[in-house]
Parts: structure tokens; C-alpha cells; sequence
């Protein structure tokens, strides 16, 4: 991955102490920086913001580049889905069998109190975003906005894939 005429940046040594005599040494990357400074990357992404896609590959190009990713995205996607609600649901089918034997016993009123306990956590919690949050909804609308064919053929390729 990296090339020996290319030193790391922002190699930073930090030290932690195994023994009173014995130090070990560790060197750590960022690998952001590094990666922001390879040629393959100012290609695909420009210097300083993404999305010279536009500027640069066709429309049938960012189309296909854009459908085949979705398409990809939207497969996982399903697969991991239905594999999640496959053993959520069967971990619930499970402890309701194991109820209704006798092997558990179930607080509903202590369960009750804590759904409700959640509840209110979750309300004071969803007035506002927090700044990461808003930061990052701004830099996926830049975006989307600078590659629109690009994410539109994403996002169709995606409806694609979750419906094979």
C-alpha cells in the first residue's frame, strides 16, 4: 500500500510503559492525510472536496459507475437485512417458547417502567442534531449536488438491488 519513496505523514511516536526498564514504540499513521496526498485519490476525488466525477467521466459513464455500485450496495444490503430480522425474530420466537414453558419469567411491569424510562431519554435527545451530525448532512448535500448523476444512479441501482 505504500511506496518506499513515499514517507508517511504525520508519523507520530507515542510510548507506553511495559516494565520500568522496557519501553515499546509505536508509529501511528494518519491515514486520511497520506491517502489525501496520492495521485489515485486528487483523480478521483480532487484536492480538496470530492466530486470532479462530474467534470470528468460521461454521463453513461457515471451512470454505469453509479447503477453497478448501488446495485452492489442495495444486495448487501438486502442480504444483511433479512439475515438481522431472521435472527432478531428468532430470538424473540425463542423467549416467548421458553415463557410459555416455564423456563423464564418475564417483569412486564419493570419492563414496561424501562420502555417508558427510554422513551423519555429519547425525546429530550431528538430535539436537536448535534454539530457532527448537521457538519456531515452538509458535506453528503454538497455531494449529491456536484455528482447528481452519479447518486442518482446509485440510488437506482440500490432500488434495483434490494428488489433481486
Amino acid at each position: 500500500m505504500f511506496q518506499k519513496s513515499d514517507p508517511p505523514v504525520n508519523k507520530k511516536k507515542k510510548r507506553r510503559k511495559m516494565s520500568e526498564k522496557d519501553t515499546e514504540t509505536f508509529d501511528v499513521l494518519e491515514l486520511a492525510e497520506h491517502v489525501k496526498k496520492q495521485g489515485w485519490w486528487n483523480k478521483m476525488f480532487g484536492k480538496n472536496q470530492s466530486g470532479p466525477a462530474a467534470e470528468k467521466y460521461s454521463v453513461a459513464t457515471q451512470l454505469a459507475i453509479g447503477g453497478v455500485t448501488g446495485w452492489c450496495a442495495g444486495y448487501l444490503f438486502q442480504k444483511v437485512g433479512k439475515l438481522a430480522a431472521s435472527a432478531v425474530g428468532g430470538g424473540f420466537f425463542l423467549l416467548q417458547i421458553a415463557h410459555h414453558t416455564g423456563y423464564i419469567k418475564v417483569d412486564w411491569k419493570r419492563v414496561e417502567q424501562d420502555v417508558n424510562k427510554a422513551k423519555k431519554q429519547l425525546k429530550l435527545n431528538t430535539d436537536k442534531p448535534t454539530a457532527e451530525v448537521r457538519t456531515k448532512f452538509n458535506e453528503v448535500q454538497v455531494f449529491v449536488k456536484k455528482n447528481i448523476v452519479l447518486t442518482g444512479g446509485f440510488a437506482g441501482g440500490f432500488l434495483l438491488g434490494l428488489a433481486s
